[in-house]
């Protein structure tokens, strides 16, 4: 088994008993940096991360499942992080995206609705010399390279 299984187990034992928390990404790098990024429905504490840092250290040596030195963090994503999981994407309805296709293209609109297939993205399109015209798109996940959210300090 590899270590990311194996961590990516220990985080959904953690986790069980909290249906707000989802694992988002595990890696473990060749430096012996071990990252894991969990993310909550409102949000994660620093506690929860305390928490799941302590159990899957606690299994990891207890079962010398990593025979090299490394290094455990774990977090939540940052507002500069790439979203990655369908949780993410739900969490995030009503927030403002920008998106790469994987044809090169970018959109930036609203996220108006995300089931298993894809996105609804409400796109203000402005034509020179027009008012903007509001248009809703569905894309595929499978177009989709990256998506983050876009922050407004307004």
């Amino acid at each position: 088994m590899s270590i990311e299984k194996r961590v990516i187990e220990l985080v959904e034992e953690k986790i069980a008993d909290r249906p707000d928390l989802f694992l988002v990404d595990v890696q473990m790098r060749s430096s012996g940096q071990l990252s894991i990024l969990i993310d909550g429905d409102n949000g994660v504490a620093i506690t929860d991360c305390v928490a799941v840092s302590r159990h899957v250290g606690f299994h990891l040596e207890e079962e010398n499942t990593i025979e090299q030195a490394y290094n455990l963090e774990v977090s939540s994503p940052g507002l500069d992080t790439p979203l990655k999981s369908f949780r993410q994407y739900q969490k995030n309805i009503n927030r403002s995206l920008s998106i790469k296709l994987k044809n090169g293209d970018k959109k930036e609109g609203k996220l108006i609705a995300a089931d298993g297939d894809g996105i609804t993205l409400e796109e203000s399109i402005k034509e020179k010399g027009k008012k903007a015209t509001v248009m809703q798109n569905v894309i595929p996940f499978t177009d989709i390279s990256e998506t983050k959210v876009l922050v407004s300090f307004k």
